[in-house]
Parts: structure tokens; C-alpha cells; sequence
């Protein structure tokens, strides 16, 4: 089917275009426009788009559309959206809440790292669409408090992600379970052999829309590979950190996150850490502490790197040069979200060059390359860089106890599309999440 220019065209209930109205979204996204024609009407779809470019309300209202009306038994949702990491699941639920709420369906999240107990009453007492994580909601099915034999609507959000996290033999076994004939759509920004696989067992005759070129190289987003002296790394790195704006760094491990973020809060840069080893509350609080400006350097780890969604954020700094291409483009995701323009920063030591110079060939990416030491101002020129006021700063450590609703609550910073130009600057036009 053709390519819509407005929601209004679409076959939606009253309610749902009455929603997107109220959020501010008039304009579909490419991948929106392109997908929604097929998806409202039963179609399967495989959508190939980078993150942060539409996709949530892609399958989101169709998931909503296709289930209004209907009405959940206790344990036996009627639509699921499987992603891969507990930071995207709760932005996907945020996302699509305001226009659950107007069909009057039942939305519940289903995570690792929150209480199991929660999630299953809300399941048991019926919910029309769960988003979850593989490995909870398979928990939920062995305990008896879910079953997916009534799921008429699977989505599969960042499938390559989940195949990289290993989830897949969780994939196949979820999806061996939702009823057979049913409607099935697939988003990944990359299709690789698992990807394909899952493609060919579970899509039939599916419709493919590809946006944005392959690997993910978007035109709003500069990239830069710094090449700085091992010496000077660090200086370097709390320079960029001290910027007036938010920055979102990556580092390798858990260990390096925690000691920079500590020696940034020396140094009187407001940072916090983001990885695996924090509590879902915590990585929950800590992220609002982000959008709200308490925190201006979000120092975090490879699996944070999903599902992070800030708008207005134009700079990403990888501290330590991702391990693949892949890690690079889901990285660089965080920034340049739906026409905004952003900065994805690398900076590499001399040991680093050669294989950086093949990742970003991988990639598809023909960065500048720029020669910087701390303190110069064609480091402060590319990334804001200045010196840190050296007064140490304390922020509040976000504390261990689960914020309420945190199931299936909509955060006002992270509903549907949000507001911005191409620039990423005017409140006329919304963007996707």
C-alpha cells in the first residue's frame, strides 16, 4: 500500500487520532507512513529503520487499533511487545500509554529487576498488551500467571539487539506460543543471519520497509574520531564532561563507569553512572535525574545503550571506542533522534587507530578525524569542552525503593512523539519514540 502523508488517512478508531491530536503528532515519521497502511490492515512487517526513528508508534498503534474493543481474560493478553532491554521496555510503555488509555486498554510492563509479584497480579487481573523483556516474561509463563495463546498481535522491537543479548532461544520459545496465524511484526535496525531467521520461521509474506540507509548513518549526525594522546585522555574526557549541555559517555565496563563518575563529582561535574549493576529503580531514577537536569554527564555502560531516550541530548562520547560497528550505531542512537541533529564522539588512542578506522568502514561512516589535546580549543570547538570548576558536587543517590506505577506509569518527559524542527529546536512538530 502507498505511503500516507497524515494519520487522518489511516483507518484509526476516533479515539486514537483524537489521542495523537492531543500529543501534538500530526506528521508520521517515514517509517511510520510507510508501515501503517499494512500493519492497521493484518499485514506482517519487517521494519528496517534506525533507532530513535519512529518505530515505537509504528507498531504501537497498530498493536492499539487491531485490540480495541476486545477485552482480556485474566492471564491471556490479547497483544505483546517483546524488547530486549528493561530501559526500552519502560520508554515503549511511556510512549504508548496516553493512547492505551484512550482505547481503554490495559497496558503492563514485565521486566527483570522489579517486583515479580506486581507484575504478575497485574497480568492475572487481565491486560490487553504486555510489553516485556524475554527472560520475565518467560518466568511469568512458569509460574501459571501468563499464557500467550490468545496473542493476536506480536511485535519484536530491536530484534537484532535481542539476538546479540542471546535472548534468542527466549524468542523462539515465546513466540512458539502466541497463536498460530496471528499478526507478527518485526523492527530491527540491522538484519543480520538470526535476525533473518526469525524473519523466515515466523513473518508470512511480509511487507519489508526499509528507512535510512542499512547501517544507520544518519545525515543529522556528525561524527568525529578524536585522536588524543593516552597521557591526556582522561584531562580530556572531564573537559568534554564539564560542558555546559547534557553528554552521555560510554565506557567499557562497570568498574571504569563508576570510577570516572566519581572522579567527575570530584572535579564539580553533576555525573552519574548507568550499568547493570544498579537496581532497575536506581537506572530508572538515575535517568530521570538526567532528563530533568540534575544530571548533566550520564557515564554508562554498553547495555545501557538502548533505551535511552532524552530529547535535546547532542552529544555522545564514546570514552572507550565500542567492540563493533553495531555497538557504535546503537551508541550513536542516543543523539540525532528523529531529525535532531547530534554529535557521536570517539576518542582513540594511538594503539586504537587502525581498528577504528575499520569499524567506522563496517559502519558506513566517513568521520572527521581531528587531532585534540585538553585545554585547546578545537576540543572545545567539536564537543563544548572547558575546564571543571574542581568544587565537588554531590548529587542524591537515587534510592533502591521502586517509584510507584512503575509497571505501566507514563512519564511526562517520554510520551509519544515530542516536540521539535529539524534543528531540534521548535515546539511545532513532535517527534516519535
Amino acid at each position: 500500500m502507498p505511503a500516507v502523508e497524515s494519520f487522518a488517512e489511516l483507518t484509526l478508531p476516533a479515539p486514537l487520532l483524537a489521542a495523537l491530536g492531543h500529543e501534538g503528532v500530526t506528521v508520521p515519521f517515514p517509517i511510520q507512513a510507510a508501515t501503517l497502511p499494512n500493519s492497521l490492515a493484518g499485514r506482517d512487517v519487517l521494519g528496517r529503520g534506525r533507532t530513535g526513528s519512529g518505530k515505537t508508534l509504528a507498531f504501537g498503534l497498530p498493536v492499539l487499533a487491531r485490540t480495541a474493543g476486545r477485552r482480556a481474560e485474566p492471564r491471556q493478553p490479547l497483544a505483546l511487545v517483546l524488547v530486549p532491554t528493561r530501559e526500552l521496555a519502560q520508554q515503549v510503555t511511556d510512549a504508548l500509554t496516553p493512547y492505551a488509555r484512550a482505547v481503554r486498554l490495559r497496558l503492563t510492563t514485565v521486566v527483570g529487576g522489579m517486583s515479580i509479584g506486581r507484575q504478575a497480579n497485574a497480568v492475572r487481573a487481565g491486560a490487553e498488551v504486555v510489553v516485556a523483556t524475554p527472560g520475565r516474561l518467560a518466568d511469568l509463563i512458569d509460574r501459571g500467571d501468563c499464557r500467550l495463546s490468545e496473542v493476536a498481535v506480536t511485535v519484536l522491537d530491536e530484534a537484532d539487539q535481542m539476538t546479540d543479548m542471546g535472548f534468542m532461544p527466549q524468542v523462539t520459545a515465546l513466540l512458539d506460543q502466541v497463536r498460530p496465524g496471528g499478526q507478527r511484526m518485526l523492527f530491527s535496525a540491522t538484519l543480520d543471519r538470526n535476525v533473518d531467521k526469525l524473519v523466515r520461521r515466523y513473518l508470512t509474506d511480509p511487507v519489508v520497509h526499509s528507512v535510512d540507509p542499512s547501517a544507520g548513518a544518519v545525515t543529522t549526525m556528525e561524527h568525529h574520531v578524536l585522536h588524543v594522546h593516552e597521557a591526556d585522555k582522561h584531562r580530556a574526557t572531564t573537559e568534554i564532561a564539564a560542558r555546559d549541555g547534557r553528554v552521555i559517555m560510554f565506557l567499557d565496563t562497570k568498574h571504569a563507569v563508576d570510577r570516572l563518575t566519581k572522579h567527575l563529582l570530584g572535579s564539580g561535574v553533576r555525573a552519574a553512572a548507568l550499568h547493570g549493576g544498579r537496581s532497575q529503580p536506581q537506572r530508572t531514577r538515575t535517568l530521570a535525574q538526567f532528563k530533568n537536569g540534575q544530571v548533566t554527564a550520564l557515564v554508562a555502560t554498553n547495555v545501557a545503550a538502548r533505551g535511552i531516550h532524552v530529547d535535546d541530548l547532542d552529544l555522545v562520547v564514546n570514552v572507550d571506542p565500542p567492540g563493533d560497528h553495531k555497538d557504535y550505531l546503537h551508541r550513536g542512537g542516543r543523539t540525532a533522534r528523529a531529525g535532531a541533529s547530534g554529535s557521536v564522539v570517539t576518542l582513540v588512542t594511538p594503539g586504537q587507530r587502525r581498528d577504528m578506522s575499520r569499524l567506522m568502514a563496517s559502519a558506513g561512516i566517513n568521520p572527521t578525524i581531528t587531532a585534540v589535546r585538553s585545554g585547546e580549543a578545537e576540543l572545545s570547538r567539536i564537543t563544548g569542552a572547558k575546564a571543571p570548576s574542581g568544587v565537588p558536587v554531590v548529587i542524591p543517590t537515587p534510592t533502591a525503593e521502586p517509584p510507584r506505577r512503575a509497571a505501566s506509569g507514563a512519564s511526562a518527559s517520554a510520551r509519544g512523539q515530542r516536540g521539535r524542527s529539524t534543528r531540534g529546536r521548535s515546539a511545532g512538530k513532535r517527534r516519535a519514540a
